[in-house]
């Protein structure tokens, strides 16, 4: 059977097609800086946009490449809807920043978000402590323009 390509792939060529203004609703292209190679790497991330800043979470916590790329350079490029810009990353691993991060993707993406918390063993309706148990085992990476 063929492998696919990286959800990465298909958003990139999504975005060189024309499709940025349509996807960018909700999916972003962040290149950061590969931490050993030095190398440009693209990552496909959802994300949120919060009083002129860029919002992404890491659902492997600290274990994401591109996260553990932004600790080594903060410096990143953002590719959103029909426009980029380069940013400074700030990453948090604190639990309630996250259980706020989430909180307001869930009023925004009450289906989608609930279904992803629901997979992840969270009651229909989770309580902010629910939120913040479960946050303790993500990040996430605030993006505001340079």
């Amino acid at each position: 059977m063929p492998r696919r390509p990286p959800p990465s792939y298909i958003f990139s060529a999504l975005y060189a097609l024309g499709f940025g203004p349509i996807v960018g609703r909700l999916i972003l292209l962040l290149t950061t800086r590969g931490r050993k190679t030095g190398l440009s790497r693209v990552t496909a991330l959802q994300y949120e946009e919060i009083d002129g800043a860029i919002i992404v979470g890491s659902s492997r916590g600290t274990q994401a490449d591109w996260y553990r790329n932004i600790l080594a350079n903060p410096h990143v490029l953002v590719r959103v809807k029909s426009g980029e810009f380069r940013g400074l990353a700030e990453a948090s691993t604190d639990p309630a920043r996250i259980a706020d991060f989430l909180e307001y993707r869930l009023k925004r993406h009450p289906k989608m978000v609930g279904a992803i918390l629901r997979a992840e063993g969270l009651p229909a309706t989770p309580s902010r402590e629910d939120l913040e148990r479960y946050a303790c085992r993500l990040a996430m990476v605030i993006i505001r323009p340079e």
